[in-house]
């Protein structure tokens, strides 16, 4: 049955077994739960720290059962303070799992859903930073963004369900010694990033500023330990890393939130932002787009000057340099609306010389300015699963904590403002010049009689395997090619990156060849299909 039904459960997330593979799809995490020898995957959505809703599960469940997992839960967190005092209190956020203990047997990934009871992503970050188990439990409970990542492999992601989603709901519970601490702390490496380096995450917020100087090593040591978090959850430099990340409660900003743009990528982002609790203002060029957000509890605003004046940090997020430039500089634009100590945040995917002017014209007004495109597309947007790059003022990026944390599941400050824009290109150039590849191959398979399944599986058995080059396959094979990252948008990200060798005299062949495969597309009248559509260039 629907997990929405059963009251919720204390659990531990727990490190799976090895030969148990992690469902496919939206985040969740392997959990435990306390008084039974029961394992399952479990979706983010349900999952909620264990003191703030302690008192409220005690009175939905009665029963001795429930009491013994109760005690357990209060005995664990005894030990665990022992070991670790600074751990100790939010590390045990146990998630509340909304599971009898027989339906966790029962239940498979998929099963276990948002319905149980939605945390909405208002999970305690562990404060930890001492052993493993502890800072491991409270950093998963912790960190938001563990719980995203997990999210992002819970089965269903893309509508095919995980091959051994079957399998899920019956690990052993001896994996329960091994806690997922690194991995959960580790992907809260975008919370931590994100998280109000103020109240909520003073370590992480102390380990960034302590590598500013170096740049370099800040971007390095947090991919570092985003990968090492994903292979090998619990090595010590994974430990501390976590506990940096999972201090404090994951709580939204009381700052108002205005958002500018609600298309394939705003829309996700804004949904999430008021999931996590944020007050939001929306307004988009075509008004109608707002209704939904309204419906949700957002507000609307008549003109970006008028969203800009009533909020605090002002987010856009539109489609290309033209648009980004006319939403600051026009009629009743973002720049009527600055005034000392406004805030405004561009997430368009732009060259690095219009958000250098745009920047400049917001600070000469008072203003401040952060860039922070983001790579992913409209299903990452939707699963709060995208990757923020951001550049400009470093306070401001600190403010956008909580924001980050709803919308990504990692978050990158690279500096002075233009470097997130020139990174960006150079990520959505490779992804470009990747997909146009696939196409080439897939059509190559074809004309010479070959089955583009078969290439498909060969490829998923390789080092090529990926969930881009999946789904991207599936979707040319079953003719789908509904947009979930435009296929003009590719194209204009393709054009910009080449101009971006140009402007340093650095060859970009692969990128210029790709882009001449998308100009054909668009020709087709491919733009407004997904980028995958750049295969109908290919068919004669």
């Amino acid at each position: 049955g629907k997990l929405g039904r059963y009251p919720p459960w204390p659990g531990k997330i727990v490190n799976p077994p090895k030969d148990l593979k992690k469902p496919r799809g939206k985040k969740c995490f392997f959990v435990k739960f306390f008084g039974t020898e029961d394992h399952a995957w479990i979706k983010v959505e349900q999952l909620k720290p264990y003191h703030p809703h302690k008192e409220e599960m005690i009175k939905i469940n009665k029963g001795k059962r429930f009491q013994q997992a109760v005690d357990a839960v209060e005995e664990f967190l005894r030990k665990t303070k022992g070991k670790d005092q600074a751990s100790s209190h939010n590390s045990t956020e146990e998630k509340n799992r909304h599971n009898s203990s027989e339906e966790r047997g029962k239940q498979s990934a998929g099963e276990e859903k948002r319905k149980a009871s939605l945390s909405e992503g208002r999970v305690k970050k562990g404060t930890g930073e001492g052993k493993k188990r502890v800072s491991s439990v409270s950093s998963e409970r912790g960190s938001k963004s563990p719980l995203k990542r997990a999210q992002d492999q819970s089965p269903r992601k893309r509508g095919r369900p995980p091959k051994d989603e079957k399998d899920l709901t019956i690990p052993e519970s001896s994996t329960v010694k091994r806690v997922m601490t690194g991995t959960v702390a580790g992907f809260k490496w975008p919370p931590s990033v994100s998280e109000p380096v103020k109240d909520s995450d003073p370590h992480f917020h102390h380990f960034l500023l302590s590598q500013t100087e170096k740049p370099a090593v800040c971007y390095q040591a947090i991919t570092k330990k985003l990968k090492v978090c994903e292979e090998e959850t619990g090595s010590t430099s994974i430990q501390a890393a976590d506990s940096t990340a999972v201090n404090g409660s994951i709580t939204p900003t009381d700052k108002k939130i205005g958002f500018l743009g609600l298309g394939l990528m705003g829309s996700g982002i804004v949904s999430n932002l008021l999931k996590m609790g944020h007050t939001v203002t929306v307004w988009n060029r075509t008004a109608e787009k707002c209704d939904l957000f309204i419906q949700e509890g957002a507000r609307l605003g008549r003109t970006p000057a008028e969203v800009v004046s009533t909020c605090d940090i002002t987010f856009a997020c539109v489609s290309d340099p033209k648009a980004a430039k006319d939403l600051v500089l026009g009629p009743s634009g973002v720049l009527q609306g600055i005034r000392p100590g406004k805030c405004y945040v561009d997430m368009s995917t732009v060259d690095a010389d219009t958000v250098t002017e745009l920047a400049q014209v917001i600070v000469s007004r008072g203003g401040r300015f952060l860039e922070a495109p983001v790579s992913g597309n409209q299903q990452l947007s939707n699963d709060g699963m995208l990757v923020i790059l951001a550049a400009g003022d470093r306070g401001l990026y600190e403010d956008c904590s909580s924001c980050f944390q709803a919308m990504g599941k990692t978050s990158f400050f690279l500096g002075e403002v233009g470097n997130a824009a020139k990174m960006m290109l150079i990520v959505n150039m490779v992804q470009g010049s990747f997909m146009a590849t696939i196409a080439e191959g897939l059509t190559l398979a074809q004309v010479t009689g070959q089955s583009q399944q078969t290439l498909l599986d060969i490829l998923n058995q390789g080092q090529l395997a990926s969930i881009f080059l999946d789904q991207k396959c599936q979707n040319i094979l079953q003719g789908n090619f509904k947009p979930d990252f435009y296929l003009k948008y590719i194209q204009k990200d393709l054009r910009l990156a080449i101009a971006l060798g140009d402007s340093v005299n650095h060859p970009t062949p692969m990128a210029a060849a790709a882009n001449e495969v998308y100009k054909r597309a668009k020709a087709l009248d491919q733009s407004d299909n997904d980028m995958s559509a750049v295969y109908r260039a290919y068919i004669h």
